[in-house]
C-alpha cells in the first residue's frame, strides 16, 4: 500500500508533502554524520590491526560473546624470533648479545601495541559503533515511520480533493466531504507528531558531535602515550647496544653509511654514531681517495652479501675477494668492481680495501 502510494506521487498522481527546511537540514547532518563515522571507525580497525583474517576472528568472536585467543603480535613474535637466535648464536657473542636486547625491546613495542588496541577499542571505537548499531538505527526507524505518515496524509488530501470536485458535480452526499476532511486532520496530526520525535532524535546529532570529540581526545592522547613508550625502549636500546666493546662498532661501523643517500639520520642516531672510533673511517677513506685519484685499481674484501638491483651492479659475497677501481663521474658512494668476466657498480660500505 504504501509503495502504491509512493509510486503514485513519483507519477504526478498524488501530492507529497515537504518537509520543513530545518527538518531535512537535520536528516542531511545524521546521514552525513553516519557516512563519515562508519569510514572512520573502520579504518581505526585497519590502523590498531593491518591483517584482515585478524579482523574477522576478533569479529566472529565478538559476535560469539566469546574471548579470542591470545596470540603474539608482530612486534612480539620478531623479539621472540631475536631472542631465540641470540640465544643460539651465544648471549657471551656481540652479535648474540645484540639480538637478545633488540629482541626485549620489540617484546615490549608488542606489549605496548597490545594496550593501545585496548584503549582505543574501548575509548574511541566502542562508541563509534554504538552510535552506528544503536542511535543511527532508531533514527533510521523513526524516519520511516515519519515516511509512512508522510504518505497517508498526502493520500488523505488527495481524497479529500477528488471530494470536493465531486461535490461540486453533484456527484457525492456532503457526508463524503466531511469525513474526507476528518480523515486530513487526523493524518496531519499523527504526521506532525511522528516529526517532531523525528526532529528531537535528530538534534540528538549535536551531542553525538560533542561526545565523539571527547572520544577521539582519548584516542589520540593513547596513539601519544603508545609512541612515547616506543621512542624511550628505542632510545633506551640504543645506550644499551652503545655500551658493546669498540671493536665490534669499529667493524660496524663501515656500513654506518649506506648506499641510499636520501634517508636522512635521525639526530639520535647521528650523536651515537659521532661517538663511534673515526681511526678505521679515516684509513679507509684515505684508501678511497687515493684509488678515485689514480687510475689504477686495488683488491678489496667483501664484509657483506650484496644483492645488485639492476643490471649496472654487481652482486657480491661476504669474504670473497675482487678488484675495485674509479671511473669518472662515478657517484662518490659507489665503485666499479670485477670477479673475472663479471664487472658492476659495488656500494664502498661492503667492501675493505686491501694493502
Amino acid at each position: 500500500m504504501q509503495r502504491t502510494k509512493f509510486t503514485e506521487e513519483k507519477l504526478g498522481q498524488a501530492e507529497k508533502t515537504e518537509l520543513d527546511a530545518h527538518l531535512e537540514n537535520l536528516l542531511s547532518k545524521a546521514e552525513c554524520t553516519k557516512l563519515w563515522t562508519e569510514k572512520i571507525m573502520k579504518q581505526t580497525e585497519v590502523l590498531l590491526q593491518p591483517n584482515p583474517n585478524a579482523r574477522i576472528e576478533e569479529f566472529v568472536y565478538e559476535k560469539l560473546d566469546r574471548k579470542a585467543p591470545s596470540r603474539m603480535n608482530n612486534p612480539e613474535l620478531l623479539g621472540q624470533y631475536m631472542i631465540d637466535a641470540g640465544n643460539e648464536f651465544g648471549p657471551g657473542t656481540a652479535y648474540g648479545n645484540a639480538l637478545i636486547k633488540c629482541g626485549e625491546t620489540q617484546k615490549r613495542i608488542g606489549a605496548a601495541d597490545r594496550e593501545l588496541i585496548q584503549t582505543s577499542a574501548i575509548n574511541f571505537l566502542t562508541p563509534l559503533r554504538n552510535f552506528i548499531e544503536g542511535d543511527y538505527k532508531t533514527i533510521t526507524k523513526e524516519r520511516k515511520l515519519l515516511q509512512n505518515k508522510r504518505l497517508d496524509l498526502d493520500a488523505a488530501k488527495t481524497r479529500l480533493k477528488k471530494a470536493k470536485v465531486a461535490e461540486a458535480r453533484a456527484a457525492i452526499w456532503a457526508e463524503e466531504v466531511t469525513k474526507s476532511e476528518q480523515e486530513v486532520r487526523i493524518t496531519q496530526s499523527e504526521f506532525d507528531r511522528q516529526a517532531e520525535i523525528t526532529r528531537l532524535l535528530l538534534e540528538g546529532i549535536s551531542s553525538t558531535h560533542a561526545h565523539h570529540l571527547r572520544c577521539l581526545n582519548d584516542f589520540v592522547e593513547a596513539q601519544m602515550t603508545y609512541y612515547a613508550q616506543c621512542y624511550q625502549y628505542m632510545l633506551d636500546l640504543q645506550k644499551q647496544l652503545g655500551s658493546f666493546p669498540s671493536t665490534f662498532l669499529s667493524n660496524n661501523n663501515q656500513s654506518s653509511t649506506t648506499p641510499v643517500q636520501s634517508v636522512s639520520t635521525p639526530p639520535v642516531l647521528a650523536s651515537a654514531s659521532a661517538s663511534l672510533p673515526s681511526v678505521s673511517n679515516s684509513i679507509v677513506a684515505s684508501g678511497l681517495s687515493e684509488l678515485r685519484s689514480s687510475s689504477g685499481s686495488r683488491k678489496a674484501r667483501v664484509l657483506y652479501d650484496y644483492d645488485a638491483a639492476n643490471s649496472s651492479e654487481l652482486s657480491l659475497l661476504a669474504d670473497e675477494v675482487i678488484t675495485v677501481y674509479s671511473i669518472p663521474g662515478m657517484d662518490s658512494d659507489w665503485l666499479m668492481g670485477e670477479r673475472g668476466n663479471q664487472k658492476g657498480k659495488v656500494p664502498i660500505t661492503y667492501l675493505e680495501l686491501l694493502n
